[in-house]
């Protein structure tokens, strides 16, 4: 599917885990010349998160260059799109070494593919801040959830490349059985200062299984299949928490969008040198 034949659209599914599953990612390889109008309209046509790839100049310290749109705004970074551009690169042999640098709005994010095509993306190191007791109480009765339904945990603010608020929940069956009043999604992310809400639940500790669900303040649609920087958000809350050992050698999963009937599934790993990786299957 194409916008001009030098503005190709390639959609590719991100952190899919199963038939239907992952997050659809529209990426133009070559967005050289494009206006923000002309990718703002991409990102309209198709619904999603859409990302616009420049290669970068011989003198710039970065390989390419990626713009991130949702229907209704700009983004200064979307890690399920940036795993799917360089998915897109590597499969098509435009990548000239393993790892690869990529400038964002937010920063030079580095990305590096294993010997079997597999993307994994770096994540900063994240933060934790504390959420007042009314925004928690607005957030609450946003999801309309009682409050033992919440686990025995802190709702509040994680932020690696953005802001998500967490909010823990006692179980699976509570987390898929979410009604938010959408209308009030918007308003009450303003309240948190924060660019989604992203409920969760602790599925398996032993195995660093955790489900998740995300609510974002202002794209253009109600729920993400698969966030790529709320699960890295989550596990800064996680390892906060002393749930997730940060030195753990296995990878941390958390899924996604199983009450939206697209099963996804991100695979975070931590970084000796802070922050994370995050990937997962693309089809």
């Amino acid at each position: 599917m194409t916008h001009a034949s030098k503005h190709a659209v390639q959609v590719v599914h991100v952190f899919s885990d199963g038939p239907g599953g992952g997050n659809p990612a529209p990426i133009v390889l070559d967005a050289s010349g494009m206006s923000p109008l002309e990718m703002q309209r991409i990102a309209q046509q198709y619904g999603h998160e859409s990302g616009f790839v420049v290669a970068a100049r011989e003198h710039e310290d970065v390989d390419y260059h990626v713009t991130f749109w949702t229907p209704l705004h700009e983004m200064s970074m979307c890690g399920h799109v940036t795993v799917g551009a360089v998915w897109l690169l590597h499969r098509l042999g435009q990548l000239d070494a393993p790892t690869v640098r990529i400038g964002t709005a937010s920063g030079v994010v580095e990305a590096r593919v294993d010997a079997t095509g597999a993307v994994e993306v770096a994540q900063p190191a994240g933060t934790i801040e504390a959420v007042s007791p009314d925004v928690a109480a607005s957030i609450i009765d946003v999801l309309g959830i009682a409050e033992d339904q919440l686990a025995p945990l802190p709702i509040r603010n994680a932020t690696t490349s953005r802001t998500k608020t967490l909010v823990p929940l006692v179980s699976t069956d509570v987390l898929d059985g979410l009604t938010p009043d959408l209308e009030r999604i918007e308003a009450v992310c303003a309240l948190a200062e924060s660019t989604g809400l992203y409920p969760y639940a602790v599925t398996d500790t032993t195995g660093l299984v955790f489900d998740a669900r995300q609510f974002p303040r202002s794209s253009g649609y109600p729920e993400d299949a698969a966030t790529g920087v709320a699960a890295a958000a989550l596990v800064t809350g996680l390892v906060a928490d002393g749930l997730v050992d940060p030195t753990a050698a296995r990878a941390i999963r958390v899924r996604q969008g199983r009450a939206m009937g697209r099963p996804s599934e991100i695979s975070i790993r931590t970084r000796a040198s802070g922050g994370v990786w995050l990937g997962g299957r693309v089809r």
